[in-house]
């Protein structure tokens, strides 16, 4: 038995601090992915089972001003964030079809591991969208896909800042990041009030931005997959593949729900 608690905390240390990289193991969240782990079921019980039953005979909450608030926050945490993917790009002559990580402890090389700690940051933030949508009781919005999507994003992010802070996974977050800011400037708009719904006909392109999105990222990781003389490790090529795969499919067919079925029904009922 003593041996068996040997072996794990020696593998425990070895996965957590010898593998990983030792300039980002103090920041907030890092040492280990028990905080992060915490987080995540707390935001999956809530979101899933204790939120819902703690509303079911409560009205919704008003929460208009606080998201408006948190919409302006999440503007502007993601142009910060496109900005800094932009500027990465610019100094370090980005290579498209893979880009190294510097792991050294020069200034800007910090500079590009906090750029992904950053960003890790902001899917964290990004948990709120669900809590809200409980809050308001909108329970409908609270899907497989959201829940995924924002289970997934913090863990792996999580990873490229403990073990890969940069290279590859800075222009990669700056897409995203690009796109998070029509999807909070939509939804700022959309909070307005009904008299801004004629400035909000782009909706359905923003769900194609999105998986435009996807199909970049995953370019971008297949190339990498084949690309010689660059440490971006492999591992998370294929993780982003996956989940690119998994991304256009379930985004794919929301699209064709929401626009496609819906836009044959309206030919129907015209017809």
């Amino acid at each position: 038995m003593a041996t068996i608690i040997q072996r794990t905390l020696k593998g425990y240390e070895y996965l957590f601090q010898e593998i990983s990289d030792p300039r980002t193991n103090d920041w907030w969240l890092m040492s280990n992915p028990g905080p992060l782990l915490t987080i995540l079921a707390s935001y999956l019980y809530f979101c899933s089972y204790a939120g819902p039953r703690y509303m079911k005979d409560k009205k919704p909450y008003n929460l208009k001003t606080v998201i408006m608030a948190y919409n302006l926050f999440q503007i502007a945490f993601s142009i910060f964030l496109t900005y800094n993917g932009i500027y990465y790009a610019i100094k370090t002559d980005y290579n498209f079809s893979c880009h190294s990580i510097d792991y050294s402890n020069e200034p800007q090389s910090i500079r590009w591991a906090a750029d992904v700690w950053w960003y890790f940051v902001s899917k964290i933030t990004e948990l709120l969208d669900t809590v809200f949508f409980v809050l308001r009781k909108k329970n409908n919005q609270v899907s497989f896909l959201h829940l995924y999507h924002h289970t997934l994003m913090p863990t792996l992010s999580w990873i490229a800042v403990k073990y890969s802070p940069g290279g590859q996974a800075i222009p990669e977050g700056t897409i995203n990041a690009f796109i998070h800011i029509l999807m909070y400037g939509y939804y700022f708009l959309a909070g307005l009030g009904p008299q801004y719904q004629k400035y909000l006909w782009w909706k359905k392109y923003l769900t194609s931005l999105q998986l435009i999105q996807f199909c970049i990222v995953l370019y971008l990781n297949v190339t990498g997959i084949f690309a010689k003389n660059c440490n971006y490790p492999k591992y998370l090529n294929v993780a982003v593949i996956f989940n690119c795969f998994a991304f256009l499919y379930m985004f794919g067919m929301f699209y064709y729900r929401s626009y496609v079925k819906n836009a044959k029904k309206a030919i129907r009922k015209l017809e």
